[in-house]
Order: C-alpha cells, then sequence, then structure tokens
C-alpha cells in the first residue's frame, strides 16, 4: 500500500500556488519579448510590470525597486561580490560565499552588528527560524525566508537592498528579485542587452514573472488573514508533543522569536539524515538543514556557529509547516518520529 505523503519542508519551497500556476499558464500564451516594441513585445512587456507592481506592493516597495534576476542565490551575489561586507556564519551559504563572515552569534542564533552600512543580515534563518531584529541601515537583507510569512516592509526597513526568492512563498522555482533602494550604486554583472533597468541583461523570463507576482499577492492575502498565525500554533503543537515523549529535545532557537512555521529540533547522537531518511520512509518530507546544505554529509554549520557541540549539530532536523498543513498531519508526523527515537534510545541504552 502506498504510503500518504505529508509535506514538511517548506522553507525548502512552498508548493506552487493556484494563482501563480494560472497566472504562469496565461503567460505562456503572450508569444512577444518584452524587449520588443511591436503590440506583442508591449503585451508581454505589461506582464512584467504588472508582476512587478505586484512584487513590490507585497514588500512595501516602490516597483522601481525591484530586479528581477533567477533567484535569491544571483540576487545575493549581485548584491554582495566586491562590496567587502561583513555577515555571521549563520547566513545561508549564498551570503556566506561572497561575505566575510565575522560577525558575532550568541547561543539563540542572535547576530550582532557593529556597522550596518557594511553588513549582511538575514531576517530569518531558514534552519532555525531565528528571526533577527534588523539596525537601520543595512547594506543588504536576506529577506528570502520572511518575506509572505511575517510583516515586513523594505521601505520601512532603511537598507540598500534585499533579497526575495519567488519559490519560497509559492511562485516558480527559477525566479527572485534583488530589491535596490534609488540611489544605490550597483554594477551589473550580467550584461548586454541593459534589461531590467541596465542592472541585469537578457530577456526576462516572463512566465516566472508572471508566477511571482501572482505568488506575491496570494501571500500577502494569506499573511492579512493571519494564515501564519495559525500554523504557529501548530508548530506549537508539534512541539509540545514531541517534548512530552523524548524530554531530552532540544529546539533550537526557541528563547528568542521565531518564524511561525519553523522547528528546529536535535537529539544528540541521533544522525539528522537518518532521521530525515527514516521519516521520508515513514511518509514524511522534512531536512536536515538548508535545501542547498542539506545534501551534503557534515553537521550543520548555522549550529556549530550558534555554539552547538558536533553531535548536536548533526543531529539536527528542520520540519518546516505551511498554510495547507493540518493537525493530523503534525500529530502524525510527532507521532512517526517518536517511535523511532524509542527506538534509538533503545539501541543507544
Amino acid at each position: 500500500m502506498a504510503v500518504s505523503r505529508v509535506y514538511l519542508d517548506w522553507n525548502a519551497t512552498a508548493p506552487l500556488r493556484a494563482e501563480a500556476r494560472a497566472a504562469m499558464i496565461a503567460a505562456m500564451d503572450v508569444a512577444g519579448n518584452p524587449s520588443s516594441v511591436h503590440a506583442e513585445g508591449r503585451g508581454a512587456k505589461s506582464l512584467v510590470e504588472a508582476a512587478r507592481a505586484q512584487v513590490a506592493a507585497a514588500f512595501g516597495a516602490d516597483g522601481a525597486d525591484v530586479i528581477f534576476v533567477s533567484g535569491a542565490t544571483e540576487a545575493a551575489a549581485l548584491a554582495c561580490a566586491g562590496r567587502g561586507l561583513q555577515g555571521a556564519d549563520v547566513e545561508h551559504d549564498a551570503v556566506v560565499a561572497w561575505v566575510d563572515p565575522v560577525l558575532p552569534v550568541d547561543k539563540n542564533g542572535v547576530v550582532s552588528v557593529t556597522d550596518p552600512a557594511l553588513s549582511v543580515l538575514q531576517a530569518a534563518n531558514s534552519e532555525t527560524g531565528v528571526v533577527q531584529d534588523l539596525p537601520t541601515g543595512l547594506a543588504v537583507i536576506d529577506a528570502t525566508q520572511v518575506f509572505g510569512k511575517l510583516p515586513f516592509a523594505f521601505n520601512w526597513a532603511n537598507c540598500q537592498m534585499a533579497l526575495i526568492s519567488a519559490h519560497k512563498l509559492g511562485g516558480p522555482k527559477g525566479i527572485g528579485a534583488l530589491v535596490v533602494k534609488r540611489g544605490t550604486d550597483l554594477a551589473a554583472q550580467i550584461r548586454g542587452g541593459g534589461q531590467e533597468m541596465g542592472r541585469r541583461s537578457g530577456t526576462e523570463n516572463v512566465i516566472g514573472i508572471a508566477g511571482f507576482g501572482a505568488a506575491a499577492a496570494a501571500a500577502a492575502a494569506d499573511l492579512d488573514a493571519g494564515v501564519w498565525d495559525r500554523v504557529g500554533e501548530l508548530r506549537n503543537i508539534l512541539e509540545k508533543t514531541i517534548a512530552a515523549g523524548a524530554g531530552e529535545t532540544i529546539f533550537v532557537g526557541n528563547a528568542v522569536r521565531r518564524l511561525p512555521n519553523t522547528c528546529c529540533l536535535a537529539v544528540p547522537g541521533w544522525k539528522g539524515e537518518t532521521q530525515v531518511m527514516q521519516m521520508d520512509l515513514a511518509g514524511f518530507a522534512v531536512s536536515a538543514g538548508s535545501a542547498c546544505s542539506s545534501g551534503k554529509v557534515r553537521s550543520s554549520r548555522v549550529l556549530r556557529a550558534m555554539g552547538y557541540d558536533e553531535a548536536t549539530a548533526s543531529g539536527a532536523i528542520r520540519v518546516s509547516l505551511g498554510p495547507q498543513t493540518t493537525q493530523d498531519d503534525v500529530m502524525r508526523f510527532a507521532e512517526a518520529w517518536l517511535r523511532h527515537h524509542d527506538k534509538f534510545r533503545a539501541r543507544a541504552a
């Protein structure tokens, strides 16, 4: 009998929203190149600009500030390369690749920023869900995880640039944006036709952009409707259930504010990769860190930066819920995880 699957890896990627799918299908019938001046080209251009307005409105920015790119990884490279910026070791790999990871991190995952104008800081961590207090004047904010889950407005953040990605909020993969405060000096890395206001050349991904815009608008509506408050209640039920059955479990970052959907739990000595495989076979999709690094056999760099020892850092998994998650999903996962936990304890005894 086939296993009924439950998807609990929303921080890696959110399932495609119906609104995004519909917008993408409609965009497939638009034949023109957005850079062409004829009617077909203007039709494609209007789709791009309408989506730009949707993304900007959902992110609290102005349309002229939004530069469409292939995703948050490209946005990080465009924002950070060659700028001599500082970050912390809890940042995503796409950011750490371009910064000096010297900013201190405390045991709760909170980063101390000394010079905001020369610093990159994530609004929320993808593995632990820890939400940072963002100082004013930051060079770059990685808003990839917070966008659509918590209230955020670029125009209120008083930063130079911010990174966002469509597939984290139910849009398609392969499209994102760098949001840039007007007047910020930014050199294009991909040169050629001068698209995206000269910041990122190449014919625009009209289908992906249309999906991004629709997903951003739908995510903003969900946020306004309090959908993520319900998700937070389910996350709390999950943690209470697991704590009751496995008291030694460590819930990383639970002493500070976190994303409402994220539970990073660790059992020292029980390998995270093992837990992920056991849960996969039981019908649950979870991860052992960010999707860009969880396939590698190593302990969490984020948890090590927070001061956890190797046994704990390698024994962590991330469970991330979404608006489609039900209480039954959460309880079924907790029961399956606790069964495997009991077997692990029996073997270790």
